[in-house]
């Protein structure tokens, strides 16, 4: 049995909500051997029935926690372009703390999901008919601040192909 190379990048998913994030960076985490960095907001917002703008700065903090103990070597279900465009989005303002950490975050490679699939209801999903509009804020972001993208579009299996063909290449493998 071929044993996997534990490759050393950090990767991250972004994207309008139901676009496949957190299906590809789970199946990159498996196909890289890389830890999985799940989505902070997630487990926090579990138990809540509603949220403020001052949950955005928890989620925040928790979310670089995380990232903090994984080092330099993982897959990231989520990162802080979500929270800066969240809360511009839905509260027409950003604090200082999630500003701060999409400014500096590094990643060695973000990819972009496009809402090019169907909407899947979730307790914590609020945006059903908007994702492209929220797509296109996040396609700007991300080249603004120049940051090493690729957009994700169609099957799944499509999605693996071009994520392997990127990651192989940033790879030289």
């Amino acid at each position: 049995m071929e044993q996997k190379t534990k490759y050393t990048m950090k990767i991250a998913f972004t994207g309008p909500e139901s676009c496949g994030k957190s299906t590809m960076a789970k199946w990159c985490s498996l196909e890289f051997s890389l830890p999985l960095s799940e989505e902070f907001a997630r487990e926090y917002l579990t138990d809540k029935e509603h949220y403020e703008r001052q949950d955005l700065d928890i989620i925040t903090i928790g979310q670089l926690a995380d990232w903090k103990l994984m080092g330099n070597h993982f897959v990231a279900d989520t990162e802080m372009t979500v929270m800066k465009i969240w809360s511009e989005f839905r509260y027409q303002q950003l604090s200082s703390t999630i500003r701060e950490a999409c400014e500096t975050q590094e990643f060695d490679h973000y990819f972009l999901c496009a809402p090019d699939i169907p909407w899947e209801p979730d307790p914590l999903r609020e945006n059903p008919l908007n994702r492209e509009e929220l797509f296109l804020l996040y396609e700007t972001e991300l080249a603004l601040h120049k940051r090493p993208f690729t957009v994700l579009r169609g099957t799944l299996e499509e999605r693996q192909k071009v994520v392997k063909f990127i990651l192989q290449d940033l790879l030289n493998c």
